[in-house]
């Protein structure tokens, strides 16, 4: 299922359940953020958006922790039911934006068998900058660590 029209809109605590539940469904195996992180990160001043499609359901979010020296993106994520559909790769793109205009720098952990984020990411100017091994817990799957230079124009 694919939605005729998605907007993305800042992330609304209202929605951090729904964050949640997406989190489960998507990382089982990986300590899933709860609804009480997503309100912390919220309530930190963090940059987080959602998708919203025409009947404001949340089918997506993400999330860009900044600093005065540099941008971290802490989770994209997007119901299975829409992925593939350009969804995440327009968060990826609202993200991105925001530390262009910071101009600030971007990185990333991703797993290293996420082979279409890794492309996502590659395809939008990150560059591989190491390997964390075990990164992700309890499943132990390893990450890489991306990053991608700021953008100063």
């Amino acid at each position: 299922m694919t939605p005729r029209t998605v907007t993305i809109a800042p992330l609304r605590h209202e929605d951090a359940a729904r964050c949640a539940e997406i989190e489960r469904d998507l990382f089982p195996g990986d300590d899933p953020w709860s609804e009480n992180a997503f309100h912390s990160e919220l309530d930190h001043g963090n940059f987080y958006v959602g998708a919203y499609t025409d009947d404001d359901a949340l089918i997506g979010y993400a999330g860009l922790a900044l600093t005065d020296f540099e941008s971290s993106v802490h989770t994209i994520a997007v119901d299975r039911a829409h992925q593939g559909s350009g969804v995440g790769k327009t968060l990826l793109r609202t993200l991105l934006a925001k530390a262009d205009e910071l101009g600030l720098p971007v990185f990333l952990e991703v797993r290293t068998d996420n082979v279409p984020a890794i492309s996502l990411y590659l395809a939008h100017g990150f560059e591989h900058l190491g390997l964390r091994r075990r990164y992700y817990q309890p499943s132990g799957a390893d990450a890489y660590t991306m990053g991608r230079p700021a953008n100063r124009d």
